[in-house]
């Protein structure tokens, strides 16, 4: 029989809002990072991502720029203690209720993300899903660089690094089911075999009705 596999989005579809904003957030209110001129590049950027049109090389750089001379044990440390305290008070109840059921029937799930790997790889298993992609980086003198390291899983990426897992697991050999609120997410849309669209935005809302593409409405019921 068959095996689908479950592909979801992370920011804006399993949780409220970007795990990135909330990382970056997180380090100015720490004292790593400047609340000036730091927080309105990221701000812009983001304005930029939301348009289909981030640099995300730029992105990168600029939001690991604080981490350059920090150990990376130090900085794991900081992303655990980050989605503890940022992330998952912002996973939508709705979200949970789905990996569950998911998770009860056996079925394999993925989260492939515009994040970097090293907030992808401690959320995920917070959420109870198994694998995790997102944009990796490279490391220098045991530190994280703002450098990205091969295909990022952004935009087109996310079908390169979507038939890279694939290859890697051929058992999951049916169909993909994807979940997504992101205009960015339109290729990997158009790769898979069903799509939900949660909270998505105007451009991406309006793809999905041309496609019929079922609509979530998830919320939070506080933050």
């Amino acid at each position: 029989m068959e095996q689908a596999l479950y592909v979801f989005d992370l920011d804006n579809t399993l949780i409220h809002g970007d795990s990135s904003t909330y990382w970056s957030r997180y380090l100015v209110r720490q004292g790593i990072a400047d609340s000036g001129e730091y927080l309105h590049h990221e701000e812009r950027l983001m304005a930029d991502y939301a348009r289909g049109e981030m640099d995300l090389h730029e992105y990168v750089a600029l939001t690991l720029s604080p981490l350059a001379a920090m150990p990376i044990a130090q900085v794991d440390r900081l992303v655990a203690n980050c989605v503890a305290t940022e992330i998952v008070p912002r996973i939508y109840p709705q979200a949970r209720a789905l990996i569950a059921e998911l998770r009860a029937q056996n079925q394999p799930m993925l989260i492939i993300s515009a994040s970097v790997s090293l907030l992808v790889n401690a959320i995920a298993p917070v959420l109870g899903i198994e694998h995790g992609i997102g944009v990796e980086v490279k490391t220098r003198n045991g530190c994280y660089s703002g450098e990205i390291d091969g295909t990022p899983s952004y935009q087109q990426g996310k079908i390169a690094c979507l038939d890279n897992f694939l290859a890697r697991h051929p058992q999951y050999d049916g169909e993909v089911v994807f979940y997504t609120d992101s205009i960015n997410d339109l290729p990997l849309c158009q790769r898979a075999d069903r799509v939900y669209l949660v909270n998505p935005c105007q451009k991406l809302a309006a793809h999905g009705e041309v496609m019929g593409w079922p609509v979530l409405n998830w919320r939070l019921t506080a933050v």
